[in-house]
């Protein structure tokens, strides 16, 4: 991802993205029941990195797991690179956790950009306070043992419905999470810039009292020429 991509998305809507990617007949792309735990966070973007659960095997997920430095999830949380945005898949299901506060502020502390489940975090009020973002489905305070067991790192998964695939592009808001497949990023922070800036010019409109049809989609020439007068005056 560029960089140039990567400051355009922090500056543009999900709802935007979905419309852009509804354009290119992708409808999947936005996670599902996942929620932020700060709102006024600003705009998540990152790289997809992965982290994949299956159910439990009991036999195979005792406390003691976790005294293995190669366990799943302990080694996810120190190789997630910085930037990169780690989504798991705990299979919708936040009856357990997928993680805690101490293995997010250790994210936070790598200069992970953010990470999202489709299950629930324990320790949720503690990880609403950190200066990560982090999406949740909801609370959820057993720990992940008790339902989840770590298995993949780096795979590709599903989150909330959504396929994410390693090296996507991950963007959330106040609003929800969704995903950019890798090769469509640049282009599609393109144009969301240009629609977010259409749309900034509409709500103005609306505002001022005038009417959406043949502005909101333009159809009338003289939406597309107050446009672009628009732009000239807001160097947009």
């Amino acid at each position: 991802m560029r960089q140039t991509t990567l400051e355009k998305l922090k500056h543009v809507s999900v709802a935007t993205l979905t419309t852009a990617l509804f354009k290119r007949g992708l409808r999947h792309q936005f996670i599902q029941d996942v929620h932020p735990l700060n709102p006024d966070a600003g705009n998540m973007v990152g790289e997809a990195y992965t982290l994949r659960y299956i159910p439990a095997r009991e036999a195979l997920n005792p406390i003691t797991v976790f005294q293995n430095r190669d366990h799943p999830q302990r080694k996810a949380v120190e190789e997630c690179p910085p930037g990169a945005v780690m989504v798991i898949d705990s299979r919708k299901d936040a009856r357990a956790a997928s993680a805690g506060s101490i293995l997010v502020t250790r994210l936070m502390k790598r200069g992970v950009a953010g990470i999202v489940t489709d299950g629930g975090f324990r320790d949720s009020p503690e990880i609403a306070k950190l200066a990560i973002p982090a999406y949740q489905q909801r609370p959820a305070a057993p720990t992940n043992l008790t339902l989840h067991q770590a298995l993949d790192i780096n795979v590709p998964i599903g989150c909330g419905d959504a396929p994410v695939f390693p090296g996507d592009v991950i963007v959330g808001d106040a609003e929800g999470v969704v995903v950019l497949p890798a090769h469509l990023a640049d282009q599609l922070a393109d144009e969301a810039v240009e629609m977010t800036a259409f749309e900034d010019f509409v709500t103005e409109e609306v505002q001022k009292g005038r009417s959406i049809l043949g502005l909101y989609p333009p159809t009338d020439d003289r939406a597309l020429s107050d446009f672009a007068a628009w732009r000239a005056v807001h160097k947009r």
